[in-house]
């Protein structure tokens, strides 16, 4: 029998400890009340956020809703005790899924799970979720973390977030939109993103037993950084051009790789073709299809191999577009193009991804 000398049992006890987190709250307070907009009504620790709808400025508003997480990247962060950047990596996760429809990001709620609660740790990794917020033009309106003793590990955690954004519906972005001879232009991921990493852990450190410390001649820094290389939040730099140009729609390239997510936005009867030959992937992953012996085809399906965002243009509108995101110091080119299924060879409309046909070899890869 259990022992029962053990004096009353209360929630500490039992592992969950409620002061600890009113100490989060107020360390991570200040980062979370920077990342917010006009709109934003209250502050930090009421039981909704509160956001004005002023929707004035639009026609016909439709709101636009996204929710993801960052895999397991998290388990890199906890490895490395490394928590200040896995908070950028989910907002972009979110928002940058909203402005493939040419939505505005609004607002952001995260929820962040925790073994065991310690405050310094949960602050800092809302302040990289606030900072992604700043970035992403976006309000951090509120969330929740919880302390699940017994169902994770002390220094385990695991976080997610929903954006709302907003887009008028005579400029909202989609598939419809996307013409015969439409561009595709790149625009460069920073690295892995947050996609993949259950089978780049699997190759570099089960396989090829990097040391997460160690540095490589392919990096300036450690494996374990250049793993943790925070995602690259495109949104101000997609709605710039769609401020600017008559873009057609966005493909974010998360899960699936290129192909797959491409192919999400071009209507029946399309299909696209990209050059390999257009650019270089990253030596990340080089060094992941190397270590692993990873086959092409399972490369590009399960990382975004150096394409982060492809916008799909409108041929007059391309110098515009690649001018504009030059300004903006993001890394682009012109990846392929747009043309009707029977014109591509090899376009499969039964097969995931094959109306987007990978053509040629990565130069010095």
């Amino acid at each position: 029998m259990p022992s029962t000398d053990s004096g009353p049992a209360s929630y500490a006890s039992a592992g969950v400890d409620v002061d600890a987190g009113e100490r989060a709250v107020e360390q991570f307070r200040p980062f979370a009340e920077k990342a917010s907009r006009p709109e934003v009504m209250g502050g930090i620790g009421g039981f909704a956020g509160l956001f004005a709808a002023k929707f004035g400025k639009y026609t016909e508003p439709v709101l636009a809703a996204s929710t993801d997480g960052v895999g397991t990247k998290v388990a890199i962060a906890q490895a490395m005790d490394k928590h200040d950047t896995i908070g950028q990596d989910l907002v972009a996760m979110v928002v940058d899924d909203l402005v493939v429809c040419g939505a505005e990001p609004l607002f952001l709620q995260d929820y962040i799970a925790v073994g065991k609660l310690v405050p310094e740790k949960v602050a800092t990794l809302v302040r990289g979720i606030a900072e992604g917020c700043e970035q992403a033009g976006c309000a951090l309106l509120g969330g929740e973390t919880a302390e699940h003793p017994g169902l994770m590990e002390p220094g385990g955690y695991d976080l997610s977030a929903t954006g709302v954004g907003i887009v008028d519906a005579e400029k909202m972005l989609r598939p419809e939109r996307v013409r015969p001879g439409d561009v595709l232009v790149a625009l460069g991921s920073s690295g892995l993103h947050s996609n993949g990493y259950s089978l780049a852990r699997h190759v570099l450190l089960d396989i090829a037993r990097l040391p997460l410390e160690g540095e490589l001649e392919e990096f300036d820094h450690s494996l374990g950084e250049e793993l943790l290389v925070p995602t690259r939040i495109y949104a101000k730099d997609c709605l710039a051009i769609a401020a600017e140009t008559g873009v057609r729609t966005f493909s974010h390239v998360t899960g699936g790789g290129l192909a797959r997510n491409l192919e999400r936005v071009l209507p029946d009867g399309l299909a696209a073709t990209v050059e390999r030959g257009s650019w270089t992937p990253a030596p990340v992953f080089k060094l992941i299809q190397g270590r692993g012996r990873v086959e092409r085809a399972e490369m590009e399906k399960t990382f975004n191999m150096g394409v982060g965002m492809v916008a799909v243009l409108p041929p007059e509108d391309v110098d515009r577009a690649l001018a504009v995101l030059t300004a903006r110091h993001v890394p682009a080119w012109i990846l392929g193009e747009v043309a009707r299924i029977g014109d591509v060879d090899g376009a499969d409309s039964g097969t995931l991804g094959a109306r987007v046909q990978l053509r040629g070899e990565h130069p010095r890869f």
